[in-house]
């Protein structure tokens, strides 16, 4: 084995990071057009196929009730088959469902294939966080997560122009725009399905890529990344799921979901709602600021949070700031500071992101951290049904947004005061961290 002197650490995690992490963020990206272009499409969609409010809420959020029950099982069968040959799977089968939601013709059919677009894509981003527990160490996790999860924003940033620029100028063979939107944007998954197949490599130890000496580097950092978290405990697949700790932890990113994709699937028509003689294309654009705002205020808050190795602030403090930018959202009535405290509130809710997933690696195993992880999202992700639920069934009484955004206010500041209070080994387990990383440079 080569001496631990003859690595550049640096280089090195800047390799492993180059080979995996734009590939990820890619398939993220798709997924998450995938999975809210429905917000826009809902500009023409919801007279096409005369759905209310209360309807289009539904069928934003019965996505997640697919996701909630399939999650866990499909995160088991990630272990068993391995990230690459799962992760793939995942990507073609959304794909298919996703372009076939082009073909609804009533409320009926959008409601079955939303669920199924769910069921399909379950386990994808537990999956990935996972998967990059097998190659990062704990004190590069969080930033290495925000550099993933930042597709998130970004997709919006991309999804936005994109859906609404077809949906104006793509009407082939007398098609609405918003079935070719469906049509092009559900492709590439299947595409990027078999990319994952012949690019990812399942455990460093099936690295061809990377030199003998790195690999045994790598895997020894690891090894001792998980001795250096003696506080650590391993449960079994029920432990894991009724352990107070994940419960806790699943409760405060379903209020979290809540917020994120109520605000997320409605904002088109919030914007829409600024001023009728607004184009799609234009609603689009006005859509990317908050996420480009939201996009830089993720990265540099994660860092920050890598940087001190502190955790729980760093996720409660976001959640604040988004609770209190979504009240004043549902207050405005000029447009400008609306769109304005939407980009605050998106901001704090996509911070809140990584520092958030580094938590359950601070009292849990990796082993266990697989399972947990997966309860986690999938029992918050009921958030995401809801959220877009509550404003259409809100907005639907009323005819207005505003007590929809107020009562995800008054969620967030519950799970601002949730992660305040919560107790992990974080104190011990940044010292070691710290150590480490002061040994290893």
């Amino acid at each position: 084995m080569h001496p631990t002197p003859a690595i550049d650490e640096r280089a090195l995690v800047r390799k492993i990071a180059w080979r995996i992490i734009p590939f990820v963020f890619v398939l993220y990206v798709i997924s998450y057009i995938d999975r809210a272009n429905i917000g826009y499409a809902a500009l023409q969609m919801n007279h096409d196929l005369a759905l209310t409010s209360e309807a289009f809420g539904f069928a934003s959020g019965i996505f997640f009730i697919g996701y909630f029950l399939f999650e866990v099982p499909s995160n088991v069968m990630l272990n068993k088959f391995g990230a690459r040959v799962w992760i793939a799977r995942i990507l073609v089968t959304w794909g298919i469902v996703s372009v076939a939601s082009a073909f609804v013709q009533n409320t009926t059919q959008l409601y079955v294939l939303r669920f199924l677009l769910g069921v399909a894509e379950a386990g994808f981003f537990p999956g990935i966080i996972v998967y990059l527990t097998y190659w990062f160490r704990a004190k590069e996790l969080a930033t290495t997560v925000a550099l993933f999860t930042a597709a998130i924003p970004v997709s919006y940033i991309i999804g936005a122009p994109l859906s609404t620029w077809v949906m104006d100028n793509v009407q082939w063979f007398q098609w609405s725009g918003w079935r070719w939107m469906l049509v092009l944007e559900g492709a590439p998954a299947v595409i990027g399905g078999v990319m994952c197949f012949l690019w990812l490599t399942d455990r460093p130890a099936d690295a061809k890529w990377l030199k003998p000496e790195e690999r045994d580097w790598l895997l020894d950092e690891l090894a001792n990344d998980r001795k250096a978290r003696p506080d650590a405990k391993h449960f079994g697949s029920l432990k894991a799921m009724t352990n107070p700790k994940v419960l806790y932890l699943s409760f405060i990113y379903f209020v979290y979901q809540c917020g994120s994709l109520g605000v997320g699937y409605w904002m088109p028509q919030i914007i829409k709602g600024f001023s009728r003689t607004l184009s799609h294309t234009q609603v689009g654009l006005i859509a990317m600021v908050p996420y480009l705002f939201a996009t830089i205020v993720m990265v540099l808050w994660s860092r920050s949070s890598d940087r001190r190795n502190e955790r729980r602030l760093h996720s409660a403090i976001p959640l604040g700031v988004a609770a209190l930018a979504l009240l004043g959202a549902g207050l405005a009535t000029n447009p400008y500071v609306s769109i304005t405290m939407i980009s605050l509130s998106l901001a704090g809710l996509y911070a809140f992101k990584s520092p958030f997933w580094a938590l359950p690696t601070l009292f849990l195993t990796r082993s266990t951290a697989a399972v947990s992880i997966a309860v986690i999202n999938s029992v918050g992700n009921l958030g995401g049904f809801v959220g877009p639920f509550a404003i259409g069934y809100i907005k639907g009484s009323g005819k207005s947004a505003t007590p929809g955004l107020l009562f995800l206010a008054a969620l967030l500041v519950a799970a601002f005061l949730m992660t305040v209070f919560i107790r992990v080994n974080e104190r011990r387990a940044g010292d070691t961290h710290g150590a480490l990383a002061n040994q290893s440079q």
